[in-house]
């Protein structure tokens, strides 16, 4: 199977979990129980899911995969700062380690976080085997991008997840995206901690998939209340 649909569109399917004929199913043995949370969520707040079995869905790349449309994030200079007190522009660009903060909703859940992409790491396609792809992810290389959330508000986010988080290729397009439902040990996405209030810092990790003759160089968070292609960038 080849998808040839838009990423952003198949973006915005995934976000509304219908992902459809995109999404890919596998089981993974090793998934535990460790990733579920010890206590119920907060209101409002979506639940982790059950670690066991484990699902990964790509969606696919712009311009950068041979069976993609051209498309993707904005390559341009970074964006004027914003004014104090405001979150960074769309199309802001940060170095990696540097944080922004910004409004963070999730569900009935609203606060403030600094968030700040911390290391993209370059992966090995062995990694996958777990997840059973085949060769649904035959020339592609996994890159872990790794980020860091601290609740910079006065609510408490536990039980949220901070996600909207994938990579972008060499020329500035983006890459291909790889959901994981379960445990992943190389790269752990899990949702906030119970009692993460003011100054609780977490860590996080998406998945971005580069075909073997590029890489990945930078990530975008497109969360609210950013749109796919504007929004935060590192590198």
């Amino acid at each position: 199977m080849k998808p040839i649909r838009n990423s952003r569109r198949a973006l915005a399917l995934a976000s509304m979990v219908a992902v459809g004929a995109l999404t890919l199913t596998a089981c993974n043995d090793d998934a535990g129980a460790a990733d579920t949370p010890t206590a119920p969520p907060a209101t409002g707040a979506p639940a982790t899911p059950a670690a066991s079995p484990t699902a990964a869905a790509t969606t696919p790349a712009a311009s950068g995969s041979a069976s993609a449309p051209a498309g993707g994030a904005a390559s341009g200079a970074p964006a004027a700062p914003a004014p104090a007190g405001s979150a960074p522009a769309a199309g802001t660009t940060l170095k990696l380690g540097e944080s922004a903060t910004i409004p963070f909703s999730s569900g009935s859940t609203k606060g403030t976080i600094a968030l700040a992409v911390t290391s993209i790491e370059k992966g090995d396609p062995a990694d996958l085997a777990p997840l059973n792809l085949g060769d649904k992810a035959k020339g592609l290389v996994p890159y872990y991008i790794h980020y860091k959330v601290t609740n910079a508000g006065s609510t408490d986010l536990a039980y949220t997840s901070v996600n909207h988080m994938k990579g972008l290729l060499a020329d500035g397009t983006e890459a291909q995206e790889l959901m994981v439902i379960g445990s992943f040990p190389k790269c752990k996405s899990e949702s906030l901690p119970k009692g993460f209030t003011n100054g609780q810092s977490a860590t996080s990790c998406a998945v971005a998939m580069s075909p073997e003759a590029s890489r990945i160089a930078g990530a975008e968070y497109w969360g609210d209340p950013y749109t796919l292609g504007k929004g935060l960038n590192w590198k």
